[in-house]
């Protein structure tokens, strides 16, 4: 049995065809996997999922996990790092997960640059509880709760963050899976708070291919040390604006020890 190959379980996937999931679990694997031959010992890894369609990750990957509350994959990612600082630490989470109830705890882990890596499923819908709006929803989104359409303005999480002075700070998509495994590589390896913000679409209630497929594109001559470059990055596209979406590491302070 290959390392890859033993990184699955016997748990039956329930997600939908077509779900954004499928990409971040394989990718994840895949990375999981090379760490693991790199040396790095499995029963050292962990990972801690939260409520919605994403934590069901914890039961697809066969390794240390940790099914935590609503709002609270962050302080628990927290409690373990805190706990046993040789771990690796990986939490998934969605938008309304952390966006939402859990925006404080983001923002504290970030501010503290804790050695945590948080990946978030960001569908923008509520999809286990069948489509209602979320924080990065856009303006006039239709669902359970808003069926004449949402008045409010969706957040834009990665400026967000680089308030917060998270240290190191990626988006990815859900088509293009060579990227998304190169983004949590560096994620995971780099010595302090990482945020990796994936635009998961969620084939049932939003559909976003469409429009992702028209804007996305892979960062090529940017400095992601530079402060200034990163902020023109994460505001060309703030979750309401027509324009291109640009995916790859937008931010990565150098480490100075």
């Amino acid at each position: 049995m290959t390392v890859s190959n033993s990184l699955t379980t016997n748990a039956k996937n329930t997600w939908c065809l077509g779900c954004g999931n499928f990409a971040i679990l394989n990718a994840i694997k895949a990375v999981l996997g090379v760490i693991i031959e790199e040396g790095f010992p499995r029963e050292k890894i962990v990972i801690v999922s939260g409520i919605g369609c994403h934590a069901k990750i914890a039961d697809y990957l066969n390794v240390n996990s940790f099914y935590s509350l609503h709002g609270r994959v962050v302080p628990v990612c927290e409690a373990i790092k805190l706990a046993n600082p040789e771990l690796k630490v990986i939490g998934f989470a969605g938008d309304g997960d952390t966006y939402g109830e859990g925006l404080e705890h983001l923002i504290f882990a970030a501010k503290r640059n804790i050695d945590i890596n948080i990946v978030i499923h960001n569908n923008r819908v509520y999809g286990l509880t069948t489509g209602q709006y979320t924080p990065t929803s856009p303006l006039g989104f239709k669902g359970r709760s808003t069926p004449k359409g949402t008045t409010e303005s969706p957040i834009n999480p990665l400026e967000l963050m680089m308030a917060s002075h998270a240290n190191f700070i990626a988006r990815g998509y859900t088509h293009g899976i060579e990227l998304l495994k190169k983004i949590f590589k560096e994620a995971i390896a780099y010595e302090g708070f990482s945020l990796v913000d994936i635009l998961q679409v969620c084939v049932t209630f939003f559909n976003m291919y469409d429009y992702y497929n028209k804007r996305v594109y892979e960062l090529k001559d940017h400095d992601p040390e530079d402060y200034a470059q990163a902020m023109e990055k994460i505001k060309e596209w703030d979750y309401n604006i027509d324009s291109k979406i640009p995916l790859g590491i937008v931010y990565k302070k150098k480490i100075i020890k």
